[in-house]
């Protein structure tokens, strides 16, 4: 499967070489140094978003021991088999006494809100532009009950926000596990969503902020393709994701970058930026993880399994 993804993308540069080859290309720094703080960004708040649910359930770690469990995991993901980094975590954060049944829940409560929260990003993109990208033709006199359509899930869950825990507990009981003791209400869902929604639009303003790195464009044009680039992010990303037939979406995630942004932007300039974003990410990822290693790695005794909460108590204090 990851060879067909790299056979994709080489498929997808060499038909549009012609575009590249006539293309004026461009590196500015200021838009590069934009696009870095809005990585950083975005992964301070997924990390807080992880290490909410984590306490939500009943697993008790501090924030930094939560970055550095997440860049050390991050690298890993990379290898074929999408099971790597759900491991790694799960084996990080027994070091400080959280059990398997309370991570693993925790990393599958993150990717269920993450995919939630593109939802409505989404359904406001679609209803604002009316842009399906190269399916606007077939797609687009259905958008408003597409649009309500992806958001029944996210007001299904809202309305009755207890069953995702009665979900993970179905599961628990049927592979032998203790379920989890814990609430969650109608008010932390949606904080949870607008966390994730946050989290979306960071990554999406870092994406479009390399685009304008990479290719000059004119300030009317960079206001005109900003909202496609950074709702875009989110959906492209979503996609990638749920495809798991490759590490990490490759391919897939910026096959879905061409369908949707190739009408708007060219389908030559998408295509390098989209992999452009692929590398940036990666490298920004590797530096973390080494950052990662310098914090404190001395799990303290008793800081997990405490009773779980309906909404998250103080942090505790950053060593």
């Amino acid at each position: 499967m990851t060879l067909l993804a790299l056979l994709f993308m080489g498929y997808l540069l060499s038909s549009q070489w012609q575009e590249l080859a006539t293309h004026q290309w461009s590196l500015n720094g200021g838009w590069l140094a934009l696009s870095a703080l809005g990585l950083a960004a975005a992964w301070a708040v997924e990390v807080a978003l992880w290490w909410l649910l984590l306490r939500l359930i009943g697993g008790r770690i501090p924030y930094w021991a939560a970055v550095r469990i997440w860049f050390l995991s991050a690298v890993v993901r990379y290898i074929p088999g999408n099971v790597w980094q759900p491991l790694s975590m799960t084996l990080q954060a027994g070091r400080w006494g959280v059990r398997p049944e309370i991570t693993l829940p925790s990393i599958a409560l993150y990717q269920l809100t993450i995919v939630l929260a593109t939802a409505p990003i989404a359904a406001l993109y679609v209803g604002a532009t009316g842009n399906w990208g190269l399916l606007t033709q077939w797609l687009g006199p259905w958008t408003a009950w597409l649009a309500a359509l992806a958001m029944l899930p996210v007001l299904l869950f809202l309305l009755r926000p207890v069953w995702l825990i009665e979900i993970f507990n179905w599961v628990l009981v049927r592979v032998g596990r203790q379920p989890l003791i814990a609430q969650l209400s109608r008010g932390m869902l949606l904080l949870l969503l607008l966390i994730a929604m946050l989290d979306w639009l960071l990554w999406g303003a870092a994406f479009a902020a390399l685009a304008f790195a990479v290719t000059a464009f004119s300030p009317d044009e960079m206001r005109a393709l900003l909202p496609h680039l950074v709702a875009a992010y989110s959906v492209a990303y979503t996609i990638g994701f749920l495809s798991i037939v490759t590490p990490s979406g490759l391919g897939v995630r910026e096959g879905a970058f061409y369908l949707i942004l190739a009408p708007v932007m060219g389908g030559g300039i998408v295509t390098v930026t989209a992999l452009a974003m692929r590398l940036w990410t990666t490298l920004g990822e590797l530096v973390a993880a080494g950052g990662a290693l310098l914090l404190h790695d001395s799990p303290a005794p008793a800081l997990s399994d405490g009773a779980a909460m309906t909404e998250p108590g103080p942090a505790p204090a950053k060593q």
